[in-house]
């Protein structure tokens, strides 16, 4: 397994905002927890590759959103801002090493943050950063490869990634305020606690979930399914509208 990384920009606090109000960011302190991410996903047998820094680039380091990886392409995606199309030449770059690329291009857009995997099936969903055209241009991209891709209503939150992550081999973890679970091809579902909205965005590797140490409630829940985790302090990242998934891409 393989993890691409991108430091902390020293802008983050410019990060682009959808459904959150802006607070304070402790630089400092988010580099800090993003360097104990990274420490975890070693830990857990993930080679890393760090792409280049891009300081002026305030949400750099949410590199998920720059492409959506498969064992037999990476699609290189145009996100749904202008402030992060910079990113996306750095990525290539180094994924093309180790995939054979797509891209989306105008007038569509997609970001990786929108995409679940579920087995052949990707599920994207129809937000403000991912539109119809890009959704198109990702299911005729993969089509050769014997993918299907559905596009999947959500409300109320930034990326499908959300509202709903997969935790191999079979549980959907869901708010289903955001996203309806019956969309997905999973047999076990979970879903969050009442009271810990954003807690569905987990990432899972090598047989460990990882989730944010905010949501205790919801980890317990998984633990009662069978679920493996590890809680992980990302708070100042949060405040970014950033989740456990969003700060690296996963080359299995």
């Amino acid at each position: 397994m393989i993890a691409l990384l991108r430091e902390v920009s020293p802008s983050l606090a410019a990060c682009e905002l959808s459904f959150l109000k802006r607070a304070p960011i402790d630089v400092e302190r988010a580099r800090a927890q993003h360097a104990h991410y990274a420490a975890e996903l070693a830990a857990l047998g993930s080679s890393l590759e760090w792409l280049a820094p891009l300081p002026e680039s305030a949400d750099a380091v949410f590199v998920e959103d720059t492409a959506v990886v498969l064992p037999e392409v990476a699609v290189i995606t145009r996100p749904g801002v202008a402030s992060r199309r910079n990113e996306v030449e750095s990525v290539a770059a180094s994924l093309v090493s180790h995939r054979p690329l797509k891209r989306i291009v105008a007038p569509g857009t997609l970001e990786g943050g929108d995409v679940v995997h579920i087995g052949r099936n990707l599920y994207v969903g129809d937000s403000a950063r991912s539109n119809a055209a890009g959704i198109e241009q990702l299911r005729a991209a993969l089509a050769p490869f014997g993918y299907r891709v559905a596009s999947v209503v959500m409300r109320d939150c930034l990326h499908l990634k959300s509202a709903v992550t997969f935790i191999p081999p079979d549980i959907l973890l869901v708010n289903p305020a955001w996203a309806d679970p019956k969309v997905f091809d999973a047999r076990t579902v979970v879903e969050v606690d009442e009271a810990e909205a954003f807690a569905a965005n987990t990432l899972t590797v090598s047989g460990v979930t990882l989730m944010s140490t905010a949501f205790p409630r919801t980890a317990q829940r998984l633990r009662e399914a069978g679920v493996t985790t590890r809680a992980l302090d990302v708070s100042e990242l949060q405040k970014a509208e950033a989740a456990l998934t969003c700060m690296s891409l996963m080359l299995a």
